[in-house]
């Protein structure tokens, strides 16, 4: 029996074998040429999956938060009004980021397990100059999905900026940059894009890219500063060597590697297969009589669900028994409700019978806790769902 566990978070994911394999190898220089074509070759890449051949795309060793703080630093100055779009955790992260560089912050908060409505956000758009607006694509706190696109209607309706939190989404969700007109669209490399943490990723348009060269003040955070990594990013795609700081070689060596994984799926094929699969799964989740976060499957995420726990089940125990079943889900992340919900990642490389397993696991779990349940339900709903999906 393998010792390792499955690993079925909202991030860090199970990895593909080749992805891994690339961390491996052993570290070049960072203006090697044979790096420098990696390095060249995966901005290039970005482009396809993002859907943006007009973007500048940006490579940088952080996390999403980082991600975030580049958008904010560069693009907004003290005074800017910046609306933001929260649907969980990562909103409200967002607003804490924006405040730093002293923008002037309105948050429309959806209810819990809600999205905003357009309306709201048409309604808010018009009563002041807003500089920028952000919204979450996924929130991986709620598994709540938004769409982009009616979105960036507006800010192109009202003349603001679209900032795009796609960490949970890039690479699962549907999603077109240039032909919606998104300014940025960010990620990190440990969810959907498939890589081991430590990648920044983002895309920026035309568009913000004139509003950052145009700005008054100097960007007020020197590493993130587009200023010193624009440079880096023109030269290696230029295939010239180029040095602000060192690069995560070997994780974008991995990068270039799950890239070429995901362009050679289709990233409309990759993004029917996160549908199909979520679909199965959020009805067997409910076959099982449980409740899954969002309150419409309209805007239920199709990277990750979250479920609440049935009542009278403790969720320390829950957790735990999964492990020994050999599967790792995780936990609730809103404060308020945290202990009343977990959730389950399913995105990247993952497959039916990843779910297949989570849900065999999450059976004996809630059977063991003395939750009432017909064993083999949820097994048989999903596979019925996705049979119905192939036909």
């Amino acid at each position: 029996m393998k010792a390792r566990k499955l690993l079925m978070i909202p991030g860090p994911i199970e990895f593909e074998p080749e992805v891994l394999q690339a961390m491996a190898i052993p570290t070049t220089s960072h203006v090697a040429p044979d790096f420098i074509e990696v390095f060249g070759h995966s901005l290039e890449l970005m482009r396809t999956v993002w859907k943006s051949p007009k973007g500048q795309p940006f490579i940088i060793a952080g996390t999403g938060t980082l991600a975030m703080d580049m958008a904010a630093a560069n693009l907004i100055e003290s005074g800017d009004n910046v609306l933001v779009i929260s649907s969980g955790y990562f909103g409200q992260r967002f607003k804490d980021i924006l405040e730093r560089y002293g923008a002037k912050v309105t948050l429309l908060q959806a209810a819990l397990g809600q999205s905003v409505s357009i309306d709201s956000i048409e309604n808010e758009l018009k009563t002041k100059q807003y500089k920028a607006l952000t919204l979450t694509h996924v929130d991986t706190s709620t598994g709540i999905i938004v769409d982009p696109k009616p979105i960036a209607q507006l800010a192109k309706k009202y003349k603001v900026l679209s900032i795009v939190d796609g960490v949970c989404s890039i690479a699962g969700e549907e999603l077109n940059q240039d032909e919606w007109g998104l300014d940025v669209v960010l990620t990190a490399s440990q969810k959907a894009i498939g890589v081991p943490p430590g990648l920044a990723l983002l895309m920026a348009s035309e568009k913000a890219m004139e509003v950052w060269k145009n700005r008054k003040t100097p960007v007020p955070n020197y590493y993130a500063d587009w200023g010193n990594w624009l440079p880096v990013m023109k030269a290696y795609e230029e295939r010239k060597p180029s040095y602000f700081g060192t690069p995560a070689v070997n994780l974008i060596v991995a990068l270039e590697t799950s890239l070429k994984i995901i362009c050679k799926e289709g990233i409309e094929k990759r993004v029917q297969r996160h549908q199909s699969l979520a679909k199965a799964f959020r009805a067997a989740i409910t076959s099982l009589k449980l409740t899954i976060l969002a309150t419409s499957n309209t805007i239920a995420a199709n990277t990750l669900t979250a479920v609440y726990y049935p009542e009278g089940i403790d969720g320390a125990a829950f957790s735990a028994k999964m492990v020994a079943n050999n599967v790792i889900i995780a936990g609730g992340l809103l404060p308020d409700i945290k202990t009343t919900y977990f959730r389950v990642g399913h995105m990247g490389s993952v497959s039916p019978n990843d779910l297949l397993a989570v849900l065999g696991a999450l059976e004996r779990t809630l059977s063991e806790l003395g939750y009432p349940l017909e064993i083999g339900k949820s097994l048989q709903t999903f596979q019925t769902e996705l049979l119905k999906g192939s036909n």
